[in-house]
Order: structure tokens, then C-alpha cells, then sequence
């Protein structure tokens, strides 16, 4: 799964884009990072470019990858492993077109507010590594 921290800049970010999932049952209401599966044959960027315009209507600027805790990605479940990216809007205004019913930016702040959504649990640690780097002054535009 390729999964993408839509931010309001790659230099210096204010805000986060979530969204709420509007399917499957178990996750409906539950906010997440947008993106999705890889096709077969496709990078996890070029998945990222493809998901995003499907999703929300965008185009974007990719930026530094949000480095998980295990080599192959964020574990999502025993099966499936997710990769995020810091990424900007370039072209269009997110709309959410498939799979959500809301979106909404959040700003970085002290993370509070980002903690006060109910994340699909998977997405959790991903926050928290997101939120902490960008609190550490890394800029998500370049790679750690």
C-alpha cells in the first residue's frame, strides 16, 4: 500500500490533509492517509500519483519519504504493509471523490488536534512519526 501525508507545503508545513473513510464497515468513520493499493507493475510513487487524482482530484509534488520502523514498510496487518510519502497539491482542489465522505487540514501545531480524530489504528504510528519529524524541524520536501 502506498499512502501519501498531503501537506500545505513540502518546505514548511502547517497542515495535514485526512480522511474519513466511508467503506469498508470497519473503518467507515475512521480517518486515514490517503493513497491505496499498487497495481501490478507500479511503484509506490507512481501508485501515490494515480490514488490521489482517483481519490481527491489532485495532482501533487512528492517529497521525502516518512521513514517507518520496519525495513519493508508500516505494517498495516500480518499481510499487508504500507509506505508513506510527504507530498504537496500541485494542481486541483481535494475533493473527497472515492472512498471518503470528509477531508479536512489539520494543523501541526503541538498534534493535539491530529489526535483527537479516530485513525484507523494501523495509522497511528505513522502519525506519530510524521508529527515528530515534522516538530524536529526536518523539512518532509527533502529525504531524511
Amino acid at each position: 500500500m502506498a499512502g501519501a501525508a498531503v501537506v500545505d507545503s513540502l518546505e514548511n508545513p502547517k497542515l495535514l490533509l485526512v480522511a474519513r473513510r466511508s467503506a469498508p464497515p470497519q473503518f467507515a468513520g475512521m480517518w486515514e492517509f490517503p493513497g491505496g493499493k499498487l497495481e501490478a507493475g507500479e511503484s509506490f510513487e507512481d501508485a501515490l500519483h494515480r490514488e490521489l487524482f482517483e481519490e481527491l482530484g489532485i495532482t501533487v509534488r512528492l517529497g521525502a519519504e516518512v521513514e517507518p520502523d520496519e525495513p519493508a514498510g508500516w505494517p498495516l496487518n500480518e499481510r499487508a504493509v504500507m509506505r508513506v510519502w510527504f507530498a504537496e497539491v500541485l494542481a486541483g482542489e481535494p475533493r473527497p471523490l472515492q472512498d471518503h465522505d470528509e477531508l479536512r487540514w489539520v494543523p501541526f501545531g503541538n498534534g493535539d488536534e491530529a489526535f483527537t480524530l479516530p485513525w484507523i489504528p494501523a495509522d497511528l504510528p505513522i502519525v506519530r512519526a510524521l508529527l515528530e519529524r515534522v516538530a524536529s524541524g526536518a523539512r518532509p520536501g527533502t529525504s531524511a
